[in-house]
């Protein structure tokens, strides 16, 4: 009986040791519960409502780029592109692709990558496998979808460029981000987001780009789209209004066809850019599609250099196209006057160097007209020999030859302009004076770009130190103009010297015997003044000048001398300065300056045409009185 009672009361402490340990576990447990469920809920809220709703940003339409009337450069078009969802092809998606190989072209590369990237990705992210398909590929596909399980098309945007080659080089073109791209922009992450790589498009990208939106969707805890919730569009990015003119710019390219070659046409007051082609050229497009192997490889092995931009990369002597230069540097210096004579006998000798006249025999007497309308060589070596290198380097650098120009573009270059410091700290040698001579007439140490050209051909009648443009002006989205300067400083050059240089251009075109006067316009009204440029890229020996000059036709292409012209019109009341350089074209009185003549006649004729006169603006001077 003893025994029955204590092993009673040892049950009854056991059970009463239980249900406390069981009693404190419920206690904990209920005030873990009213702790995450009452205290914690705002913060378990706010992550459940994070996990369900999924932000995601919205690339917004790039701005359009558009010439000064408003014809449209490069814009945004359909871009259509066939995708394909791994979990909706049952488990084969090989299969689908290799069936979708038979319907559109998908090289065994492509297909091995596309594969590559839906391994990688999540089984209901869609992968892109082709991307600006025609509309006769997307009809196709549309057809054989019952055989193309998990394939869909998809509707996006691209870039196009409606005028393709024509205008590639101020335009540039946009691609996909690469990794050497600063990523400073939310937008850059989005898969097959494009930035502006080269030209006006690399220029005013952050503007062109806008500014992206945002999509809240509801997603699943697999992060699978269930549904979009809000959409807040972005600003679409600004339009661009050039200064070019898209009819001249097509008709500039045409005339230049296939040629190495360069020209630009700008307006002598406001510094516009009516036009600038570098050829040969390239598509655009092309590289927004993505350039085939051997697309690319033709283009970079192409001798003739499609990639550059030669109107303000391609550096060159300027040849006779730089007497103006040398003639203003010598008036101001007085060591010329408008009607001395100087003599050509068809050399000179300086020390024990002979400088040959390109004219066999000489000029005979010629005051400056007359040696630039027969583009004297004699007469320059002289002048220039009285004024020295370093007058004629500072007159240089003032008209724009030198330096780079300002242009609002990428990728200009400096040309050279030299002088005794230049040489003294670039050579560690000391000017000699038949370097002066040489530098006289364009060559030697002188490089110019056809840009540099222009610019110079403009100051010379404008007497403003213009600088050059392509941006007209910038409208964002919400109608905020961003304006352009176009008023310049005088250069206080006088208006008597540069008159009589001119004149002197003036002779090369519209008297008889002038270097260019067969390729004068010989309407009054639209009549050009200019000055021909052959630039030789070679050395001629004194055996081959004791015997005879080989011809430029009888040079393999490398050889022959570069051909140049610049020329500004109307001659009565100058609007337009042109500039050309054909790469080893020969003459540029017989190359250059007939495509001058049609590109300044063409201006005119449009200008013409619109109803426009063709004067200066009233507030700008000709030479340095009221126009």
């Amino acid at each position: 009986m003893h025994r029955s009672s204590d092993r009673s009361k040892l049950f009854s402490r056991r059970a009463a040791v239980l249900g406390g340990g069981k009693l404190v576990l419920l206690s904990a447990l209920a005030g873990r519960m009213y702790y995450l469920q009452v205290v914690e809920a705002p913060r378990f809220k706010t992550m459940a409502e994070e996990n369900r709703i999924s932000i995601r940003l919205l690339p917004p339409p790039r701005g359009n780029i558009v010439d000064r009337f408003g014809e449209e450069l490069a814009v945004n078009e359909t871009n259509y592109r066939v995708l394909i969802t791994a979990e909706d092809t049952n488990g084969k998606p090989k299969e689908t692709l290799d069936t979708l190989g038979q319907v559109i072209e998908i090289s065994e590369k492509e297909k091995k990558k596309i594969l590559k990237e839906i391994k990688r990705k999540r089984s209901f992210v869609p992968v892109t496998v082709r991307e600006n398909l025609t509309w006769e590929e997307v009809a196709q596909i549309e057809v054989n979808t019952p055989d193309l399980p998990g394939s869909e098309i998809d509707e996006g945007q691209t870039r196009h460029y409606p005028k393709g080659h024509y205008s590639a080089h101020v335009l540039g073109y946009v691609a996909a981000v690469s990794e050497r791209d600063a990523k400073d922009d939310p937008l850059l992450e989005l898969p097959g987001f494009r930035i502006g790589k080269s030209g006006i498009e690399k220029l005013h990208d952050l503007k062109l780009r806008g500014t992206g939106g945002t999509s809240q969707v509801e997603v699943n805890a697999l992060g699978r789209v269930i549904q979009e919730v809000e959409r807040q569009d972005g600003e679409p990015g600004a339009e661009v209004m050039l200064t070019l003119d898209a009819g001249l710019q097509q008709m500039v390219s045409e005339r230049l066809g296939e040629e190495a070659a360069a020209a630009v046409i700008m307006d002598v007051h406001t510094g516009d850019i009516l036009s600038m082609v570098s050829s040969p050229t390239y598509d655009p497009n092309a590289f927004n599609r993505g350039l085939s192997q051997k697309e690319w490889q033709d283009l970079i092995n192409n001798p003739r250099g499609p990639l550059t931009n030669k109107a303000i990369a391609g550096q060159y002597a300027p040849g006779s196209t730089f007497k103006m230069v040398v003639a203003l540097a010598a008036l101001e210096k007085g060591v010329v006057t408008p009607t001395q004579e100087i003599y050509c006998g068809g050399h000179m000798d300086l020390g024990n160097a002979r400088f040959h006249c390109w004219k066999r025999g000489g000029h005979g007497p010629m005051n400056m007209v007359e040696a630039h309308m027969h583009s004297c060589d004699i007469y320059f070596y002289e002048i220039a020999k009285r004024t020295g290198i370093n007058r004629i380097h500072d007159m240089a650098r003032r008209l724009g030859i030198g330096d780079v120009t300002g242009l609002d573009l990428p990728g200009e270059r400096t040309g050279l302009m030299p002088s005794r410091d230049w040489k003294l700290a670039t050579l560690g040698a000391p000017w000699q004076g038949g370097e002066t001579l040489i530098t006289g007439i364009g060559q030697g140490y002188v490089l110019t770009t056809p840009l540099q050209l222009a610019v110079m051909t403009s100051r010379l009648v404008s007497n403003k130190k213009v600088v050059p443009h392509l941006t007209r002006k910038i409208t964002t989205a919400d109608g905020v103009v961003i304006p352009v300067r176009t008023e310049f400083e005088s250069l206080g050059l006088s208006p008597a010297h540069l008159k009589l240089v001119q004149d002197g251009m003036n002779a090369v075109t519209n008297v008889v015997g002038g270097t260019a006067y067969r390729s004068r316009i010989k309407e009054k009204e639209f009549a050009m003044a200019g000055k021909t440029g052959t630039a030789q890229v070679r050395r001629i020996t004194k055996a081959e000048r004791d015997s005879r000059v080989r011809k430029n036709s009888e040079l393999p292409w490398e050889l022959r001398d570069h051909a140049l012209f610049v020329g500004f019109a109307p001659y009565h009341n100058p609007r337009y300065a042109a500039s050309v350089v054909v790469e080893h074209g020969g003459s540029g009185s017989k190359v250059a300056a007939p495509i001058v003549r049609d590109l300044l006649l063409e201006a005119q004729r449009r200008e013409s045409a619109r109803g426009e006169p063709i004067v200066a603006p009233a507030a700008t001077k000709k030479n340095g009185k009221e126009a």
